[in-house]
């Protein structure tokens, strides 16, 4: 049997840390962590050590004048991504969400569409349509149209969408800036907005939270922000986009896996086939590498 090459090993402890991410976080939410004090405190550290980060290994945080637009589009984005992304763990189970977000890569070859940097084929609507059709069934299955999960739902529409937003505004900046700075600039922008909508939360947080969500809170921070952004962008420079990124289309279901077996979820049999519609959507109407999926 052929070993993993080291890519390999990175590619694959990338996508298990976003699909932990899942299930950690929606245990810290269902644990006493208000959503937004979640959010507060996670990107508050994780803006710290990639600021340390930065810092150590380039010694300057600097972006050109002419980048700041996209600096600040992109960290508004992801403000309303995490907004999206805790209020949609706390409303409704992590497998339900990690289908959900299946379907992030259509968001953006659509958002490309009007931004006018895609020019898509003909099979991307069919595999657009069997995808929709996918998070549509997602829906269903969560407990009857539109449900007591329906806002949860909504939420991680707008969480998948506004990844796939994000994704395309930093794509000019990653041809001029590293990783690691560009997150030690957008990450505390996004914290800023994040702190003053959560205030109210985090003033009335119960700190009292026992020591399994501190650590599970240190490693969504540490894991799913830090670590595999390490590992992403070294796994794309040494085998490229289109190659890493096929593997993404293992988070999802990895996600929902992970959630049934340590958060005890159930996903009926609607719910697994319109898990199976997202992924054979995407493969239909894959032209260009999909947005790899991360909070």
């Amino acid at each position: 049997m052929r070993r993993p090459t080291t890519v390999e090993v990175m590619l694959l402890s990338a996508i298990g840390l976003w699909a932990l991410n899942l299930t950690v976080s929606r245990y810290i939410l269902t644990h006493g962590f208000q959503p937004l004090a979640y959010s507060t405190v996670r990107y508050g550290l994780a803006g710290a050590v990639f600021v340390v980060i930065a810092l150590v290994a380039e010694r300057s945080l600097r972006i050109a004048r002419r980048d700041l637009a996209f600096v600040f589009a992109a960290a508004f984005v992801l403000w309303l991504n995490q907004i999206g992304f805790v209020y949609a763990l706390s409303s409704t189970s992590a497998s339900v969400i990690a289908l959900i977000l299946g379907a992030t890569p259509i968001f953006a070859a659509l958002i490309g569409l009007a931004f006018g940097t895609e020019t898509l084929p003909g099979r991307f609507w069919l595999g657009a349509a069997l995808s929709f059709a996918g998070v549509a069934l997602v829906a269903l299955g969560s407990g009857g149209a539109f449900s007591g999960d329906a806002s949860g739902i909504a939420w991680g529409l707008l969480t998948a969408a506004t990844w796939a937003v994000y994704s395309i505004l930093i794509t000019p900046l990653m041809r001029v800036y590293s990783p690691s700075r560009i997150s030690a600039v957008v990450l505390p922008l996004s914290w800023v907005g994040i702190a003053i909508v959560g205030l109210p939360q985090t003033r009335s947080q119960d700190w009292q939270l026992g020591w399994e969500v501190w650590v599970l809170l240190v490693f969504a921070t540490l894991g799913p922000l830090v670590v595999t952004n390490v590992l992403w962008f070294r796994s794309l420079d040494r085998i490229g986009a289109s190659r890493a990124t096929l593997a993404t289309n293992l988070q999802p279901f990895a996600a929902a896996l992970v959630a049934v077996v340590l958060l005890g979820e159930r996903i009926d049999l609607v719910q697994i086939l319109g898990g199976v519609l997202i992924g054979v959507g995407i493969l239909a109407a894959r032209r260009r590498s999909p947005v790899p999926p991360g909070e």
